[in-house]
């Protein structure tokens, strides 16, 4: 058999978009197969049974507009619940912190009510439209339904067809105390009230409720009802302003030019967008719960994030009852956005554009004598990055090194800006380098530098500071010490990239140098030179050089051992472990090529702390959880640290067969291939940027390397089943075993057991 041929591979990716492979399909039926559509259809979630909670029942979202849906709780069997929330809904009262008085703001809900009484329901959430569709039953007849948050209007439209005995079913808007969701669980601060109620009045056709704010401005829901032959409509939108009061005249209009359309209208541009996002790259593993569950996943972070949205807060854009009604950057923001990267989505990276463009809000945050040099993100901001007032009650500061209060917690900006070195080397976009990394990593490394004393050893120690979330502060904190290593090397790297003579060179190349070594015990790694690790802990703010900075990679045994102590130690203490000591486990094992270990504690994520519809839980809902469980696949499938992209590298026995297609790694790759039979059949290496290429591809024995045209590459063995390559941008490279001519055919793999679906299926089947 030859060569795949250029006019082969270009004319199957011409026809299916997404950059698909082929070799030739081997049937016409599986050429009329759309992989995305299967995969997808396979996933959605589905409820035979009401959902009570906002972890059972349906949500839908673009990164603004969320809405939640299930049993309204005063009236479960007579009313269905449309929460109605959005992420740039806050209050401005900066005086009573980022957890008061710049909380998000609950908005209210909708119910749908019935004639009847409820008896029963068969809904369906289909991720590849985003749209909710179904019907209810009630003791007097139907109501069929179609549900979307449109991605580009931000609209809320439900479309109700109702049986006969069911067309006079209503809808009610309930708005909500316009309160920091935080009063529910804490004393209030001194002087703190809730802002006034809401006003709903009717204009001209349209209802809406007016929310006026303490602080100046409003937000405001409006909707209308509108009929099409014999189904009803409800459109709603929602607008936010301040200090002005210029959202009622927005939101009129919106939903009056969103009302001209029927609801197929709106949802044919709404399925486009759609559509075209999922084709953005692949993934199909044999195990159908967690491939359901990563497919939820990607729809959950479109649902909750864009590029020009808010950063995530806890709860994404939905808001329910929860003590964190604001954004989190020890943990929670990094946590959000990680699976972003191989997924090929780098339009919903939010954090890179809201560092950058509120970076002199973060100046604000650090303490006055080191504002002209230095930068700091707050435990807790606005969308503005703001915090506010300081206080265990009402917001964490960024605090002083060897000072307390507040609290010393001054990694996390440091932190945030991995997330932004991940963005520009999965992408090599110069321009986030130079103009957002760069400038911004350098003043909050210089913030440490204000600190960093040489000690009678000779070493450069740090005073005390904070370890999220284990308590109390110590000397030499490895969340710190870690995150420093890693920001002076970056710093030192991306000087030499972007030509910059940095005054401050010889002082970063001194840190690395001369930093005190990582403070360990026969347990392994400590919280810092005081504290040992000695109690249960969800956080690994200890463990960050290990993962997720890929500083401490398992390189000789005794790193190796260290990294297995240290984690075994982590995980043993049963207690206050959480759904992401897990996520964070799984990617650890999986660095050290324990695919088996890596979905175990997947496993124990799944059935302790994964919710019916696949959300999250502590105190209150974090969506961080599952979506950084989304990364641990990607851990396992492919990762790309220290300049080589490791394909396949901690799969379990049982995961014989794997399709990837489009995963995008450092260096700005994309990155398909396939494996069969426990056998990588092969690898697929796309430039986007011409950047050095070196792959460990895992096929065994020699090998044969050809280009787009199939014609013979040269290569440099680097040995343990790695090669160097020479790809300029736009040029790609296929790894395959010598003399094999695999099918290159893009599809889903069988699963090796059937698995219920996600949401509430009958009984029988969950």
């Amino acid at each position: 058999m030859p060569s795949p041929s250029r006019r082969t591979v270009l004319a199957t990716g011409s026809a299916l978009g997404g950059g698909l492979l082929t070799g030739g399909l081997p049937t016409q039926a599986q050429a009329s197969v759309d992989p995305w559509h299967t995969v997808l259809d396979d996933a959605d979630l589905v409820w035979q049974r009401m959902p009570t909670t906002w972890y059972e029942g349906p949500y839908l979202g673009n990164g603004f507009l969320g809405s939640g849906i299930y049993a309204d709780p005063d009236s479960p069997t007579r009313a269905v619940r449309f929460n109605v929330q959005h992420s740039e809904v806050q209050d401005h009262r900066p005086e009573f912190g980022s957890l008061f008085g710049l909380a998000r703001l609950p908005i209210g809900y909708f119910t749908l009510e019935p004639v009847g009484t409820i008896t029963g329901l068969d809904w369906r959430l289909g991720l590849r439209d985003a749209e909710l569709t179904g019907t209810l039953t009630t003791d007097r007849g139907t109501l069929a339904l179609r549900a979307l948050v449109h991605t580009d209007r931000s609209v809320l439209a439900v479309e109700v067809t109702p049986s006969k005995g069911e067309r006079g079913f209503r809808w009610v808007f309930h708005p909500a105390d316009a309160i920091s969701p935080r009063a529910a669980s804490k004393p209030l601060p001194d002087g703190y009230r809730g802002n006034d109620p809401a006003q709903v009045a009717e204009h001209q056709g349209v209802f809406a409720a007016v929310q006026p704010l303490l602080a100046g401005g409003e937000h405001v829901t409006a909707w209308r009802e509108r009929g099409w032959g014999t189904s009803r409509t409800l459109y709603v939108h929602v607008a936010h302003s301040h200090p002005r009061r210029t959202a009622l005249g927005r939101a009129l209009k919106e939903v009056r030019g969103a009302s001209q359309l029927p609801y197929s209208a709106l949802a044919s541009s709404h399925r486009t967008w759609w559509n075209a996002y999922y084709r953005k790259s692949f993934l199909s593993v044999p195990d159908a719960r967690i491939q359901r569950f990563y497919w939820i996943q990607l729809y959950k972070t479109a649902s909750a994030a864009r590029r020009d949205a808010p950063v995530m807060a806890t709860c994404g854009p939905w808001l329910e009852p929860t003590p964190w009604p604001n954004t989190w950057w020890n943990l929670n923001v990094q946590l959000e956005y990680w699976l972003i990267h191989g997924s090929n989505h780098l339009e919903l990276d939010a954090v890179t554009r809201a560092l950058s463009e509120f970076r002199d809000n973060l100046a604000q945050e650090t303490a006055q004598p080191y504002r002209a040099d230095s930068l700091g993100i707050p435990r807790t901001t606005d969308p503005q990055l703001v915090n506010g007032a300081v206080s265990p009650l009402m917001g964490y500061g960024v605090g002083v090194p060897g000072q307390d209060p507040p609290t010393p917690e001054v990694g996390n900006l440091t932190w945030a800006l991995h997330n932004v070195w991940l963005s520009y080397r999965h992408t090599m976009d110069e321009r986030i380098l130079r103009d957002v990394l760069y400038p911004l990593l350098r003043k909050a490394i210089n913030y440490y530098l204000h600190f960093l004393e040489p000690g009678p050893d000779g070493k450069l120690h740090l005073p005390p500071t904070f370890s999220p979330e284990y308590g109390g502060n110590s000397r030499d904190c490895n969340y710190d010490l870690m995150l420093l290593t890693w920001g002076c090397r970056t710093l030192l790297e991306s000087a030499e990239l972007l030509g910059i003579e940095d005054e401050l060179t010889p002082r970063w190349r001194e840190v690395l140098a001369r930093r005190v070594a990582y403070p360990t015990d026969a347990n392994g790694f400590m919280i810092g030179a005081d504290i040992p690790f000695a109690k249960s802990h969800r956080h690994y703010s200890h463990l960050l050089a290990i993962y997720p900075l890929y500083e401490l990679t398992g390189r000789t045994p005794d790193e190796r051992a260290l990294i297995e102590r240290s984690l075994a130690h982590w995980v043993g203490f049963e207690g206050a472990l959480q759904g992401y000591t897990f996520t964070g486990a799984a990617s650890m094992s999986a660095l050290l090529g324990k695919g088996e270990d890596a979905l175990a504690y997947l496993g124990e994520l799944m059935s302790r702390f994964i919710q019916p519809n696949t959300m999250y839980k502590e105190s209150g809902p974090v969506i961080e959880t599952p979506l950084s469980a989304a990364q641990s696949l990607h851990d396992m499938v492919c990762q790309s640290w220290g300049g080589i992209i490791h394909v396949f590298p901690a799969l379990p026995a049982a995961w014989a067969d794997l399709t990837v297609h489009n995963f995008r790694t450092q260096g700005a790759f994309l990155l398909s291939a396939v494996r069969e039979d426990g056998v990588t059949r092969w690898v697929r290496l796309v430039s986007e940027a011409g950047a050095p290429c070196v792959v460990r591809h895992g096929i065994a024995g020699r090998i044969d390397v050809r280009d787009e045209r199939g014609r013979a590459l040269r290569y440099k063995d680097l040995g343990e089943g790695t090669v160097q390559l020479a790809l300029r941008k736009g040029e790609s490279a296929t790894v395959t075993a010598r003399g094999d001519h695999p099918d290159l055919t893009i599809a889903p793999v069988h699963p090796n057991a059937q698995a219920p679906r996600w949401g509430l299926p009958p009984l029988t089947d969950a």
